[in-house]
């Protein structure tokens, strides 16, 4: 597609679409934890939501201010979204919102196996540092979509400011460890398993991202000279 002389932005969210998910993300969540907990009294789902809640409110008031844009951008999988990274969200999705009902199932109702109060501590690092990295990652880039394509309408370039300095898919490595960081923020060894799943899954979609924007985003391959890591510095 040729560019168009002026950015060609996504459509704002309507508001139907900003109701449901005010009110249906909150009720997802409450029922993920507490339905397989069997419980609305287990406190460490409390503690987990109000940590979660308070990260994303705190990353959602800065975005606000610094990059706007980027809730339109991310309100919906564009057209153009590759028909492979659509079959890797099939899977990496679900994986994802596994691990709440999971981790509740184990830690919340059947208790199978026990997790020391230092791997909880490590996984409320892990959701803080994750919520903190993808908040870093879209402030800098109005690009951050949750679907792969090459956004010529916007005139897409390449964004090498901000943790993009370091490696160049922060946003995916932020996820990773918003992943390990859930599973073991709820106390659970067995959600580890939907987790790993995920982020293998969105291990590959890092490789096959990248070579697409080598191929088709212009300025990427000289970028991925200079930065040379896609996910973590000096190991890959």
């Amino acid at each position: 597609m040729e560019k168009t002389e002026t950015p060609q932005e996504p459509r704002p969210m309507s508001r139907g679409m900003a109701v449901a998910y005010a009110v249906g993300l909150p009720m997802a969540l409450l029922l993920l934890i507490f339905l397989p907990a069997g419980t609305i009294a287990w406190w460490p789902g409390w503690t987990f939501i109000a940590v979660l809640s308070a990260g994303f409110g705190v990353s959602a008031l800065v975005l606000a201010r610094v990059n706007p844009i980027i809730y339109r951008a991310r309100s919906r999988f564009q057209a153009g979204t590759k028909a492979w990274d659509k079959a890797l969200l099939s899977v990496i999705l679900p994986a994802t919102a596994a691990i709440l009902p999971v981790a509740a199932l184990d830690a919340g109702r059947f208790h199978w196996l026990p997790v020391p109060l230092w791997a909880v501590l490590a996984g409320y690092a892990g959701l803080l540092l994750g919520t903190a990295v993808t908040a870093w990652a879209q402030a800098v880039n109005p690009f951050f979509e949750p679907g792969v394509r090459i956004q010529s309408e916007r005139h897409q370039r390449v964004i090498d400011s901000g943790p993009y300095r370091f490696v160049r898919h922060p946003g995916y490595i932020a996820a990773l460890s918003l992943f390990f960081g859930m599973a073991l923020a709820l106390g659970s060894v067995w959600a580890l398993a939907p987790a790993a799943l995920a982020s293998v899954l969105l291990v590959l979609r890092t490789a096959w991202e990248d070579r697409l924007l080598r191929a088709e985003l212009a300025g990427y391959d000289a970028y991925a000279r200079r930065v040379r890591w896609r996910l973590v510095p000096g190991l890959w």
